[in-house]
């Protein structure tokens, strides 16, 4: 039954261009030739007295399916300058098939693996990675919660609890720890500043005065 419908097919068919049956494909003279196999291609169409002449495809090409054409497709090439390395080597009848280096995710990835890479996401200092990156999916960072910082971007550590007998000498922020110290040094702190303050104020007067 279903050579018939071939057979159907291919009479429907004539009033519009050429037939050929299956493994067979059409010349532009308008004659059926056997298809070459895959790994080869089309060196020289059929004769009445003689098969379809094939070649092998060169380095760097392949085809991966019987055919009648004339050129062997272009090798995938995987490009370590865009995150991608050769999972598996182009031959004769399959392309290459790419994958990520680490440090990066494919963001395209079809049939012949991946073919579009990026890479991952570095977390900046204040953050701290929330998921780390695979060779499917981006890193994911989130901010660091109040009471903690990250300098690096890659953990939050809370900030240091000054004791008692110590002073707070600079407040913490998303990438710094607390700086702790003696009371006194605060103290002795302050007061040059206070001075310092001080002579700044008092130089100033003295130039103002001068100049009246």
């Amino acid at each position: 039954m279903l050579a018939v419908f071939v057979v159907l097919g291919c009479v429907s068919f004539l009033a519009q261009g050429l037939c050929c049956r299956p493994k067979e494909y059409s010349t532009r003279a308008e004659q059926c030739c056997p298809m070459c196999s895959e790994g080869t291609i089309v060196q020289r169409d059929c004769t009445s007295h003689s098969g379809t002449r094939c070649s092998r495809c060169k380095n760097g090409t392949f085809m991966n399916h019987p055919n009648g054409l004339d050129k062997c497709f272009t090798c995938t090439s995987c490009d370590s300058g865009h995150g991608l390395f050769v999972l598996h080597v182009c031959s004769e009848t399959t392309d290459a098939v790419c994958e990520v280096i680490d440090g990066y995710f494919c963001k395209h990835l079809d049939v012949t693996g991946c073919s579009v890479a990026q890479k991952h996401t570095q977390c900046v200092p204040g953050q701290r990675i929330k998921e780390p990156g695979t060779s499917r999916e981006d890193a994911q960072c989130e901010p660091c919660p109040s009471g903690f910082f990250s300098e690096h971007g890659v953990n939050c550590t809370d900030w240091t609890a000054c004791s008692g007998t110590q002073a707070t000498l600079r407040e913490g922020s998303s990438i710094t720890d607390v700086v702790c110290g003696d009371s006194s040094r605060k103290h002795y702190m302050l007061i040059l500043s206070g001075s310092l303050l001080f002579v700044s104020l008092v130089a100033l007067g003295i130039k103002v005065i001068k100049k009246m």
